[in-house]
């Protein structure tokens, strides 16, 4: 693997000094070869799809690893996103005088070289090496086997893509050893990385974490709660929950806790329950919830302690009856992941004190948890969603992809 990062740290060295226009120019080209290419790339995740289905992987990770043209055009459209917004490398983020006439400014600059190490998801192949072109860093890109042969036919057309608008293949660098020991190479390699980016279970993201000597921007899982106030608008509601579980359960910002304040639940237990479960929805109810079911052809378990402190990543939503704002915030105090909380109310203090107290990346009044995504928010794409405090929080874009560094102008000037 050291051979493919001291190229990655060679390409970085130029990539500090590519215009906005050519970055541009890469990620067109990247866009078009992606689609000459999707013959090819649709043939490879048929491989990974096959494979999959051979080794009895559940609905969800096929589905995460599942490519079709629809997806594809979506990467594409990403791409295209990525283009039209502004290019942060060289924005001069603050500047000022001192007394003694030196001029300091603040600016952007690359990290250099960037690590990701992802699971089934072959997405991201595409989005980290738009991200990271677009900010003159390198990736390093370190894929599951679950993708390996989709991985392969995607970063084969974007260094193509590279190599045609004359700016270093290496840019995007696929590691192509699966074994473990690749990971930990990469997350120890000091001097050649700058930073890595660990995107998948939470067992992937803890040895990363725990065993990385190069720095690391923590994404985490989403154990995310929507909680249906008294004061909630009950249709609203049963609308949101139904979006942030069934919309795609197997993603992590997808609703796995639903919380219902107990003055509206006699009310909107029934009704989400017949609802979530003709969508195929598993149910994991408390009592008080399972006490208000009023259709007896409805089956749901009893909610475990378990049920509560895990991200399902499946049509499974445990629920819970709360008496107070209170106790919901101190029920998502003790689960929640730190990913992206919701609360459905029409009261606006009560919105404002949930907004304020739940400490998690995002925080939603009256919207799906499904909105946590660097697509949604603009960013044209992501790198994952931090769950960390320090440098980046939340969906990680453009900005979140660089440091700064201090440029200091002075006319002779010397410290006395």
């Amino acid at each position: 693997m050291k051979s493919e990062l001291i190229r990655a740290r060679e390409a970085a060295k130029i990539a500090r000094t590519v215009s906005e226009s050519q970055k541009n120019e890469a990620l067109f080209a990247m866009g078009e070869q992606i689609l000459c290419s999707t013959d090819a790339i649709l043939t490879a995740n048929a491989k990974d799809v096959e494979a999959a289905k051979k080794r009895v992987e559940t609905t969800t990770r096929i589905d995460r690893l599942l490519l079709n043209e629809h997806r594809i055009q979506m990467m594409v459209d990403g791409l295209h996103e990525i283009m039209a917004l502004p290019d942060p490398i060289g924005e001069v983020i603050e500047i000022w005088t001192r007394p003694n006439g030196l001029r300091i400014e603040q600016v952007r600059v690359p990290f250099g070289v960037v690590g990701i190490i992802y699971e089934a998801r072959p997405n991201v192949t595409v989005d980290t090496s738009a991200l990271t072109v677009k900010t003159g860093n390198a990736v390093v890109l370190r894929g599951g086997k679950e993708a390996f042969e989709t991985n392969i036919a995607l970063t084969v057309a974007l260094r193509k893509a590279l190599h045609d608008v004359l700016l270093p293949s290496d840019l995007v660098v696929m590691v192509t050893d699966t074994d473990r020991r690749s990971v930990d190479d990469l997350i120890r390699a000091r001097g050649l990385v700058d930073l890595v980016i660990p995107r998948g279970g939470a067992g992937l993201i803890s040895h990363v974490v725990e065993n990385a000597t190069v720095p690391v921007i923590e994404t985490g899982v989403g154990n995310c709660h929507v909680y249906i106030d008294s004061h909630a608008n009950l249709a609203m509601a049963l609308d949101i929950i139904v979006n942030a579980k069934t919309d795609r359960p197997s993603v992590c910002n997808a609703a796995e806790t639903l919380l219902i304040h107990s003055a509206v639940a006699p009310s909107f237990v029934p009704i989400a329950a017949e609802k979530l479960t003709k969508l195929g929805v598993e149910l994991r109810l408390d009592a008080k919830a399972n006490h208000l079911l009023e259709n007896e052809s409805i089956i749901a378990k009893q909610a475990t302690e378990e049920d509560f402190a895990t991200e399902f990543l499946a049509p499974i939503l445990a629920v819970k009856v709360v008496e107070s704002l209170d106790e919901a915030i101190d029920h998502i105090g003790h689960y929640g992941t730190g990913h992206s909380e919701a609360i459905v109310t029409d009261e606006n203090e009560v919105a404002k004190e949930f907004l304020q107290r739940i400490d998690a990346a995002a925080v939603y009044h009256n919207a799906s948890t499904r909105f946590t995504d660097g697509y949604e928010f603009g960013f044209g794409a992501e790198l994952g969603i931090s769950t960390q405090k320090l440098h980046a929080r939340g969906p990680m874009g453009l900005r979140e992809l660089t440091s700064y560094k201090y440029v200091i102008r002075g006319n002779g000037h010397i410290r006395r």
